[in-house]
């Protein structure tokens, strides 16, 4: 008899992206039950106009517990996970019936793309790769990043889901002697492109769920790393990430990635000497990718060993996809010994490539200041307003310039408009009167 498919989810205040999510899995799953953790919108009773069997639960800080509640009302014979804000590929609707079909596999892993904003943008060590999703949703992301996660499994009592956060079946999986397997379709994930209110709401849950998942499993080397990463990511707290790193490495050596952020987290705290030391550690444990020989090189960079960073570099663009990222990188290493031409060319075309990314215009405004051609370097700096949006430091940055040039009407024009688009910054404010001063002391017939 055919294999019967029951999608299970847990949600909360979806109305804008649950008619998505379950039209994605109409044809595919014969079964739909949603543990609804408390909507106060529409959820709940559009769910049922969609034939869910929908469940009230508490929510209880538990990932794993709410999840395994929805999962216990499953009648199903396999299972499909999905979020609100996700989305199943097309090309489910013929591949899943012919994967739970299969007798060897008690689940498999599914390939998750998470669309971004840009292609700086990465998850975990996982970088950014253009978007070339026919998805009609999914057009307007410049970029995703993909993960793996078990999203679909046979349904056994002795198979559930563990951990706070970050929860999942794989481990169930593996040790009670089931086999996973490579699924040949995609999940499509939208929960990183949301509102930044959102994404902080949640970025301030996961961190309060990491913590309680560290207290209750303190031996718990990924829990560690999973903070570590909320930490780095989201609040930008480098002690606190470095810590949870450190910690990581020490309860599991033999975990790459963890000696890779490590590393990462160092470098943010201006410490080059001891990341070289983790990010080593990283490639004697086998650890070795383009995102490992990037860090070196940044690690040899601030330590001015530009000739081994900017081969670093390019062994890193060998060995990987590459990104306008890492070739700006790689140009100002080559600035630093010697190559501007080259390294001018290099970050121009890295600009051309990813144009609002801010770190590319700063690099290309440090190198064109550095080898002096400030006008050019002042343009550059414009540009990037023009092509990132308003920011404050650039407008400062770009009258800075046109200061040193002696061009006050053209520093006073950038501070002045900075200060209307940011009317409280006492910097910008007190920049403003400098510059006014400067600017009439050298008019013609000033004194």
């Amino acid at each position: 008899m055919k294999p019967r498919i029951a999608l299970s989810m847990i949600v909360r205040d979806a109305e804008q992206d649950l008619p998505g999510c379950l039209g994605s899995v109409r044809g595919v799953v014969d079964e739909i039950v949603i543990a609804d953790t408390g909507s106060v919108d529409s959820t709940r009773a559009l769910a049922v106009a969609q034939g869910a069997r929908v469940l009230q639960i508490d929510w209880d800080d538990d990932f794993a517990k709410a999840r395994n509640q929805a999962l216990a009302a499953v009648q199903a014979d396999w299972v499909l996970m999905l979020d609100a804000d996700e989305e199943l590929d097309s090309q489910a609707k013929s591949s899943v019936p012919r994967l739970v079909a299969a007798e060897e596999a008690a689940g498999y892993l599914v390939t998750i793309r998470n669309y971004v904003g840009g292609l700086q943008e990465r998850i975990w060590d996982r970088p950014a790769k253009p978007n070339d999703s026919t998805l009609p949703r999914a057009r307007a992301y410049p970029a995703y990043v993909e993960h793996e996660n078990v999203r679909l499994f046979r349904r056994q009592p002795e198979v559930y889901f563990v951990g706070r956060v970050h929860e999942t079946v794989g481990h169930r999986i593996i040790e009670t002697g089931g086999k996973l397997a490579q699924a040949d379709f995609a999940i499509h994930h939208f929960g990183l492109a949301a509102s930044p209110e959102t994404r902080a709401r949640k970025n301030t849950m996961y961190r309060k769920l990491g913590r309680r998942k560290i207290g209750e499993r303190p031996q718990d080397a990924q829990a560690h790393l999973e903070l570590g990463l909320v930490e780095f990511d989201n609040f930008h707290n480098y002690e606190e990430a470095l810590r949870c790193f450190h910690r990581s490495c020490e309860l599991n050596p033999k975990l790459g990635v963890n000696w890779l952020f490590a590393a990462l987290a160092a470098l943010r705290l201006e410490q080059p000497e001891p990341a070289l030391t983790y990010i080593r550690a990283a490639q004697t444990h086998g650890y070795v990718n383009p995102l490992v020989l990037e860090t070196e090189g940044d690690a040899q960079y601030n330590l001015g060993n530009f000739g081994d960073a900017g081969r670093l570099y390019r062994k890193a663009n060998k060995s990987g996809p590459g990104s306008p990222q890492l070739d700006s990188k790689l140009a100002m290493a080559e600035l630093r010994y010697g190559d501007a031409d080259a390294a001018l060319r290099r970050l121009r075309r890295a600009l051309r490539e990813d144009p609002h990314a801010p770190e590319l215009h700063d690099r290309l405004i440090t190198a064109l200041a550095f080898v002096g051609r400030l006008y050019e370097a002042a343009q550059a700096a414009e540009h990037k307003l023009a092509e990132v949006g308003p920011d404050e430091s650039s407008f400062l940055r770009a009258a800075a310039i046109w200061a040193k040039l002696r061009e006050w009407p053209k520093a006073e024009h950038n501070v002045a408009f900075g200060l209307r688009q940011f009317p409280h910054s006492e910097r910008l404010r007190h920049a403003l009167a400098e510059v006014q001063v400067l600017c009439g002391r050298n008019q013609p017939g000033s004194a």
